[in-house]
């Protein structure tokens, strides 16, 4: 781990170097036109674990549906989920609704300016209440995203696994230890955007990094060994099945549990096969356990592979008709026979949505 010493005989080096090369270089993101804190909380929330070039439309879409933080807290769940379709990691949907009510009705419609403040709004952690406080109210506090681990990691060549605690602990002191006082916002974008255009994960650009005279890991000839990542593994996959259940020209869809992965979405009925279990027993079982209704599984309709982070799914839409039993929401918040036409007016999972491509058109 580098000495305190070392850190404080680079840090004005790397301040003056790192904000020149943002001052050219700098992306013009609508987000970095304001200084509006609602505008960057929206931003820093969609930029989760999600590309900059992926968030721009939904950011430009929700700032034209929702321009104040009032807007937003007036919604109804449903009508910011729909906004948010599509772009994944649905509990920060979930959580900004939430943070804009408490925001009105707490705090008159004012953010917090102190990060420490910030971190109790949901969904907002360390990182992600730092890069407000110092873009949004000029506060010098740290940011730590995966693009500022990548940057500090070589700059400092630190070898140590890049999931290590002492990692993430020493990294945070560092990036605490270099944050400009008086350009805060501007210093953290600018580690962002190094990782982003020129320190990348697999082919770092030095030749044109304005931190390469003061970079460890370039002196060493590291730059492409860190951070130390362990082996991938392998991605686990799941077999679905769902009912596109029809009656009077309406489909049968329930509404995903609030806790659950994908909370707040509606999906055609079912659930995963078991291991060795037939498709239509597996589909069978799902609509009595969560359903309370018997049915009798018709022709496959669609079949969609779908990627998650972690693992990946290839749904099975059957075609059905119930036997026996009225629908009950069991395990979902509710549910709703909707017709081709009202379909487009919720928030769908991508896989149901692909699958309703195929059975009913476009929707």
């Amino acid at each position: 781990m580098p000495h305190l010493d070392e850190v404080d005989r680079k840090k004005t080096a790397l301040r003056r170097s790192l904000l020149a090369w943002f001052r050219r270089h700098a992306r013009d993101l609508p987000w970095r036109r304001t200084k509006d804190p609602y505008c960057v909380w929206l931003s820093e929330i969609m930029l989760q674990q999600t590309r900059v070039e992926t968030v721009i439309p939904y950011y430009e879409r929700f700032t034209a549906a929702f321009p104040t933080v009032h807007d937003l807290a007036a919604a109804t769940g449903d009508e910011v989920l729909k906004l948010w379709e599509g772009l994944g990691y649905y509990s920060r949907a979930r959580n900004l609704h939430t943070a804009a009510k408490i925001v009105v009705e707490q705090f008159d419609g004012r953010f917090p300016e102190d990060a420490q403040a910030l971190q109790q709004l949901p969904g907002l952690g360390r990182y992600s209440a730092g890069a407000v406080a110092s873009i949004a109210f000029g506060q010098p506090v740290p940011v730590l995203d995966g693009n500022v681990r990548r940057v500090l990691t070589r700059v400092f060549a630190i070898g140590r696994q890049a999931d290590d605690p002492e990692l993430t602990k020493a990294l945070w002191f560092l990036a605490e230890r270099l944050v400009a006082p008086r350009t805060p916002g501007n210093f953290n974008q600018a580690l962002m955007e190094l990782g982003a255009l020129v320190c990348a994960p697999e082919t770092p650009d030095c030749d044109h990094c304005p931190l390469r005279r003061h970079c460890d890991a370039h002196r060493r000839g590291l730059q492409s060994e860190l951070p130390l990542r362990k082996g991938k593994k392998s991605i686990p996959h799941f077999e679905v099945v769902a009912a596109a259940l029809e009656h009077d020209g309406r489909y049968l869809f329930a509404k995903r549990p609030t806790t659950a992965m994908l909370g707040g979405l509606w999906e055609l009925p079912g659930g995963k096969v078991k291991a060795g279990e037939p498709h239509p027993q597996a589909l069978r079982r799902e609509l009595v356990e969560k359903l309370g209704v018997e049915l009798e599984v018709g022709d496959l309709a669609a079949t969609v592979v779908h990627r998650y982070t972690h693992f990946y799914i290839t749904l099975y839409v059957y075609r059905g008709s119930l036997q026996a039993g009225t629908p009950e929401a069991r395990e979902h918040d509710e549910l709703k026979w909707l017709s081709p036409g009202e379909i487009g007016q919720y928030a769908l999972p991508t896989s149901t949505r692909k699958a309703l491509a195929r059975i009913v058109g476009a929707v």
